[in-house]
Parts: structure tokens; sequence; C-alpha cells
């Protein structure tokens, strides 16, 4: 049977702190390292291509991964403390991975989950989890990203149905999807949620190109006109933007773990190369500044576990404040793009070629750093909660 240590060696869970993982979470853990070591065979050629490997995402699903936790008939129950450990593996070998993850299981189907009605999460959970459908969380907006609160798509009811106008960016399989979960303003002013099929007339959408970042998994440019869908796909648990907030918090704590799969990876790869590279007729970690260097990753490295681990531990109590997982995104976002940038420094010349993997992750980190919430607007929502002051234009 599998041990935490077998996953997460002595010298990178420096002080043990995901080392009492065991049952039924730690074979979960350990499920998800075989999908990730899957992953590892084709992720750099995906990524040089451009090419989402949905195959690989369907891979997840019949190993069971795909669910956020969620409790779904006919599959075997999952711990939330598992599915932070499955989006850590998975990011772990590649972030465009770990985000199509994000986007299925913690928006779509989390959304689906709190938001829809009984007949609702029946018709659709089920198939999601499985990836016999693909979804997307249509919310940001061309003019609206970090002001999201504020978006102009509008959904106008007409009898038993809804007409939704306006436009979406950035939105994960949003082109290549079979279902959209749009958020628009409705006729009350307050924001709610629609199950929108993506070959309804009047959506269209254009995959994303010329990314530098996440390029293994595609996201949409949306344009919704005079799109009708039926009252029965109004999310009945979508009223407000308050609502729509509440699934985005957890997504905030993924990304926390998301950015820790990406920065062990780096640290490890560094380690390993640094033991392995001989400089002046001596390995590199025979230099003082190397094992200097590899410390300072340990530190931001383990403060990003301690993060994770204590936010983990509040949102299973059910103690979390959705501010201190702004905290924990912000912290974890950064200390991984310090972590990449030095271990790919490490490898000289080599670190930007993708076989050994940190130039992608350094890259991928850039669009972590971002989604969810940028550094500004995390950092504003704890700077409101620490002084009881908004900084947010009013």
């Amino acid at each position: 049977m599998a041990q935490a240590t077998d996953l997460l060696s002595p010298t990178t869970d420096y002080f043990g702190v995901f080392s009492d993982i065991d049952g039924a979470d730690l074979q979960w853990w350990a499920t998800a390292r075989k999908a990730a070591d899957r992953a590892r065979e084709t992720v750099n050629e995906s990524w040089e291509n451009a090419h989402y490997n949905v195959d690989g995402v369907r891979e997840t699903a019949r190993m069971g991964l795909l669910r956020d936790g969620i409790d779904i008939e006919g599959f075997a129950p999952m711990s939330t403390r598992a599915a932070r450990l499955v989006a850590f593996e998975l990011s772990r070998a590649d972030l465009s991975l770990g985000g199509a993850l994000g986007v299925q299981a913690g928006l779509v189907m989390q959304t689906i989950a709190q938001c829809g009605s009984e007949a609702q999460k029946e018709e659709f959970l089920g198939p999601l989890a499985r990836a016999e459908i693909l979804g997307s969380f249509a919310l940001t907006e061309p003019d609206h990203g970090s002001d999201s609160v504020a978006l102009e798509t509008t959904a106008v009811r007409k009898g038993d149905q809804w007409v939704i106008n306006g436009e979406k960016k950035w939105i994960g399989n949003g082109s290549v999807g079979d279902i959209a979960i749009v958020w628009a303003r409705m006729d009350d002013g307050e924001v709610g949620g629609f199950i929108v099929d993506q070959d309804t007339p009047g959506y269209s959408a254009e995959t994303i190109t010329g990314k530098a970042s996440l390029r293994g998994l595609y996201q949409a440019h949306i344009s919704l006109v005079d799109v009708h869908v039926p009252h029965d796909r109004k999310l009945p648990g979508a009223a407000s933007f308050r609502d729509t907030a509440k699934v985005i918090a957890g997504t905030r704590i993924a990304s926390a773990f998301f950015a820790l799969g990406a920065a062990t990876d780096c640290y490890e790869k560094a380690l390993d190369y640094a033991k392995q590279r001989v400089q002046f007729g001596r390995t590199l970690v025979h230099n003082q500044i190397i094992q200097q260097r590899l410390a300072d990753m340990l530190q931001e490295l383990t403060s990003m576990m301690l993060y994770c681990r204590h936010i983990l531990d509040l949102e299973t109590s059910g103690a979390l404040d959705e501010r201190q997982a702004s905290l924990a995104k912000v912290h974890c976002t950064r200390m991984a793009r310090s972590i990449a940038a030095n271990a790919r420094d490490m490898f000289g010349g080599v670190g930007i070629l993708l076989e050994n993997d940190v130039m992608r992750h350094m890259a991928d980190i850039e669009a972590l750093h971002t989604f969810e919430g940028t550094d500004t607007m995390q950092s504003l929502i704890v700077g409101k909660a620490i002084t009881g002051v908004s900084a947010f234009r009013s």
C-alpha cells in the first residue's frame, strides 16, 4: 500500500505537512499520481503544439478523479481533502490538466451541485464526472475581468424562456464543450446562472490563439446573440452574484493547490538536476550558492504547504472565510513564480527546453497568477478585511 512519503519525499515535504494522509484520501492521491504519470508522456508535445489533450481529461474521468469531492450516485466517495490532493498532483505534472479539472469539476460541476435543481444535478453531474460531456463556466467578459460583478451580459425573461445577449472571454471549454454555465444580469438587476447548450442558435465561440501560457487548455471568446434558454435550464440557486462568488471561493483554494503542484515539480526538478550536472569538475550541489538557493526554494515551498494544509483544514471544518482563501491564493501563486524562476535559472541554458518541464511550469504559472482573481484583487480583498476600508471603486 502506498505511503504519503512515497508521493512526497521528506526532502520536499520538509515539515511533513502531508505525511499523515492515509486511508481513502491517500488512495485517491495515489490514483492521481498514476494519471499524472500518464499525462507526463505527452504533456510537452501537447503544450508545444497548443493541443488540448481531451483524451487525458477523459482518462482522469475514467479513474474517477473528475469530481472535486462532489457526491454523485454511483461514484465512490471522495472527500474535499482528497479532491485538493488530486488537484495538487495533476498540476504537479501539468497545469493545463489541472486547469481542465478546475473548469469541469471545480466550476461547472460545483455550480450545478450548489445552485442546480435536483433534476439538473441528476441530468448533468454524472455525465460531467465521466467526461461524456464537457462544460464551461462563462463569467468573465471582454471588459469585465477583475470587476466581473459589473458584467453586462443580459438575460431577459420571455414566457417560459430566457433570451441571453452578451460576450464572454477566457472561457475554458467554451469552444469545444457541450454546455456552458452562462452568468447574466436578469430583469431584476441580479446575476443569474443558466445552463446553455453550446450548439444553441446564437451561441458562437472562437478558440483564443497565440497564448504563451496554458497552451494545453482551450479558452474561448464567446458571443451570445438572442440565445433562447428554457426556464428549466435556469439554476434556481443562483439568484445573485453572491451565489457566483461562493463557487469562485472554492476555486481560489484549488488555485493555491495548483500553484503548489507546479512549484513542487520545479523544486524537485531543480534539485535532481543540481545533483547530476557537473560544472568545473564537480556537481552543482557542491557549490554554496546552489545549496543556499535550494534552501530558499524549500522555504518558499514549505510556506505554501503550510498555507494549503491549514486552509484545507479550515475548509473541511466549515470554518473557512473566503477572504482567507484570497490570502492563500495570492501567497501561493507569488511563491510559485519565485520557485519556478529560480529553477529555470538553475538549469542554465537548458532551462528553456520543454523536456525539463520548468519553463512550461513557469509560463503556465503566469496564467494561474491572474485567473480566479489577480494578485492585486486578492490583496485588496484581504486589505479590506484587515482595515475595514474598501479600495475598490464605488
